[in-house]
């Protein structure tokens, strides 16, 4: 699993006319750091793009799938268990059968190749995820804290704010940290929507260095390196949350 992250910083440091020797180096023999100049003479605008993308998808998902969540676990309304089956269902449709779709909602409404189209396709994709993480983990809260918070004048709006969502900072924190990679790591979507747009996810500025009579593989690699970074800190940071909240509701006392 760790062999190609080296590779990749491996071939990220090294020179062109040594991407094709045979045998290959396994350390960057008379390593050059063109590739990572590459990534911050041209890539930085493409890295804004997918920053903003991925807050915006983190937002929105949170905005959604907590309260719809909170509705299923606690709420009782009714279709409920139909909602959950279809959220279920949802996550089985392919990517590109959704992005076909986007893609001829869009022209009709004028967002094709913005970055906001970008972020409502991205979302779609995580708010499934996203109501079936927090249903489970929300469950589990007692009702008896409910029940205090009504008794005290609370109304269900504000006992959602003020109790549930301070006591389901694993879930979100889970939630936001697969909605924010799922869009930071998004080509189909992005090559789809925004192919033509001028802010462009880093997805699409690694694809810009393949072509069909060249591939940079040195700038491809150091992007892929850059782009990596970001992923890799949160998944560090947050990996005690993502545990707990992950498996929130499967055991039962």
């Amino acid at each position: 699993m760790l062999f190609p992250v080296y590779w990749m910083v491996n071939v990220s440091l090294t020179r062109d006319q040594d991407m094709r020797k045979s045998p290959p180096n396994l350390i960057p023999i008379d390593g050059t750091l063109h590739g990572y100049t590459t990534v911050l003479g041209q890539q930085l605008p493409f890295l804004g793009t997918s920053l903003v993308v991925g807050l915006g998808t983190v937002v929105l998902t949170l905005a959604l799938s907590a309260p719809a969540a909170y509705s299923l676990a606690k709420l009782n309304p009714r279709g409920g268990g139909a909602m959950s089956f279809v959220l279920l269902i949802a996550q089985m449709i392919p990517a590109i059968i959704m992005a076909m779709g986007f893609y001829t909602i869009y022209v009709q409404l004028g967002i094709l190749d913005t970055v906001w189209g970008l972020v409502l396709a991205d979302f779609t994709i995580a708010v499934p995820f996203g109501v079936l993480i927090f249903t489970a983990f929300m469950r589990g809260i007692p009702d008896e804290l409910l029940n205090a918070a009504r008794i005290d004048g609370a109304s269900t709006w504000r006992t959602f704010t003020a109790v549930v969502m301070p006591v389901s900072r694993n879930s979100v924190v889970t939630v936001s940290l697969f909605s924010f990679l799922w869009a930071w790591s998004d080509f189909l979507f992005a090559n789809t929507l925004d192919g033509g747009g001028d802010a462009k996810p880093i997805t699409l500025g690694i694809y810009a260095y393949i072509g069909n009579n060249n591939q940079e593989w040195n700038s491809i690699m150091a992007t892929a390196v850059v782009a990596s970074i970001p992923a890799a800190v949160l998944l560090v940071l947050a990996q005690r949350y993502v545990a707990a909240g992950v498996t929130a509701g499967a055991v039962k006392d």
